[in-house]
């Protein structure tokens, strides 16, 4: 504001700066509320003039809050938030160009992206920058995005290189981390942590835009005020996140968005998005497991298997096969497998993984006794929401199944029964493929039901879904 009133002022020089602030007070008044900022004011206080003023491009030692879309020469200095992978692309005309994308901050709430062209994405000692590092961005441009926030461009005349730590009092990283549940709107580049709910989970999808195969990371954090967020990071995969997980860990995000709003906010990351997983490792060796097999449902569309395993202390595993390590084994029978991942209560087996029957828990009583499938039953009245179940009951209702809507205007299967034991009554439903599982039950079967992850219910009270590793058996047949 003082650079425009003074440039009004020298092409005015009968006005001074306290008529000009007036004069822009007056505008604002006149027009009304919500239409004009001061300075968008002075631009029409000038135009009463006859005059043309212009807006300062940021300059040398600019803040990212000054940034604007259409400046150049930018230069400032700030600290990494996240940064990409290098990432190649074809243009119409066959030729190549390289795109590396970068997450910035100078404040706790002054954040941006980069986007690194060409020679730039390659420039030496990029690939070595780590979040909190410091870096000095000189003569850049800024365009808005598709989405119409700001990025800083860094093309053949820009260039990055790294500063000197003690040049800007920037904050640290963890000064500007928020717990999850204090994000209550869409906002973008951000930092965030919260408690780990359940299990990482790999989702293979394929784009739309271009029909390629592609995979995300999805997640539940559950932030200081109890409430969980959905997380997904795009473009993730397993490779991303230690081969050793402990349950309900902490995790910090940098270089994430919030999408949506109320209570469908959600966490989204690309493949930019730093994961931080404490007591997480890639160095501790993962030993055998002995368990038994609850449930082997059909292999899955993708190829790989999921399995219901339970150890001696009736602590219940989903396993995901793709090596095929699994084929040769049955339901109920007692196995000793090695995992290459262990998220939690997830297990992962790949080609490094092996699998051997024993005959019974191997001898091993501080393993006890392995429960069977009948001995991990869960009385309905025991069922609370955000938990793993195995139960025993009555077909009450016949299976009903139909076809919904979702919100992106894409067409799913649901199918619901309503069962009941001794204790009390629920709903089970079966989403997607699971829809088809309760073919062939009808209204007065006993059913014993392995793998199901209970959810609050729009009612008071929990409802049970349906997973992967699910397995529906008719007691009597």
């Amino acid at each position: 504001m003082d650079e425009l009133i003074s440039e009004l002022c020298r092409q005015v020089p009968d006005l001074n700066k306290e008529q000009v602030e007036a004069q822009i007070k007056a505008k604002i008044d006149a027009i009304g509320a919500g239409y004009l900022t001061d300075s968008g004011a002075a631009f029409l206080v000038a135009a009463d003039y006859g005059v043309e003023i212009t807006k300062p491009t940021a300059k040398a030692g600019a803040s990212i809050k000054e940034l604007h879309a259409g400046a150049r020469e930018v230069s400032l200095v700030a600290r990494v938030l996240s940064i990409s992978p290098l990432k190649q692309f074809t243009r119409k005309d066959g030729g190549q160009f390289h795109l590396r994308t970068m997450s910035i901050y100078d404040g706790p709430d002054s954040t941006t992206s980069v986007k690194l062209w060409d020679e730039k994405a390659i420039l030496p000692g990029i690939d070595t920058l780590r979040p909190g590092d410091h870096v000095k961005i000189i003569k850049a441009y800024v365009k808005e995005d598709r989405d119409g926030s700001l990025a800083i461009h860094i093309g053949s005349n820009s260039s990055i290189e790294p500063a000197d730590a003690a040049e800007d009092p920037i904050p640290a990283i963890d000064e500007i981390v928020k717990d999850v549940s204090e994000i209550k709107e869409e906002s973008a580049n951000l930092a965030v942590s919260g408690i780990m709910d359940g299990d990482i989970s790999l989702m293979e999808y394929t784009r739309r835009s271009s029909g390629e195969p592609a995979t995300a990371l999805k997640m539940r954090l559950r932030g200081g005020d109890g409430a969980v967020t959905r997380v997904v990071l795009w473009g993730k995969d397993m490779a991303s996140v230690p081969n050793m997980i402990p349950s309900a860990p902490k995790i910090r995000l940098l270089g994430v968005s919030a999408r949506g709003a109320d209570q469908d906010l959600e966490i989204h990351g690309n493949e930019s998005t730093d994961i931080t997983i404490e007591g997480a490792s890639n160095d501790v060796a993962l030993d055998p497991i002995i368990v038994r097999i609850l449930s082997k449902p059909p292999v899955m569309d993708n190829g790989k298997q999921a399995i219901l395993v339970v150890n001696g202390k009736k602590e219940m595993y989903n396993v995901i096969d793709t090596a095929g390590v699994t084929g040769p084994y049955m339901e109920d029978e007692i196995v000793e497998c090695m995992p290459a991942q262990m998220h939690g209560s997830s297990v992962t087996l790949d080609t490094n993984s092996y699998m051997r029957k024993v005959e019974d828990d191997g001898g091993d009583t501080t393993k006890g006794t392995i429960p069977t499938l009948a001995e991990m039953r869960t009385e309905l009245q025991d069922i609370k929401p955000d938990g793993y179940y195995c139960i025993e009951c009555m077909v009450l209702k016949s299976p009903e199944r139909r076809e919904i809507q979702t919100k992106t205007g894409d067409s799913i299967w649901l199918a619901e029964i309503y069962v009941g034991d001794a204790t009390g009554e629920i709903s089970v439903k079966g989403w997607r493929n699971q829809s088809r599982m309760f073919e062939g039950c009808d209204r007065g079967d006993k059913v014993r039901i392995a793998g199901l992850n209970s959810k609050q219910g729009l009612e008071a009270g929990a409802e049970l879904v349906l997973t992967p590793y699910s397995k529906i058996v008719k007691i009597g047949e």
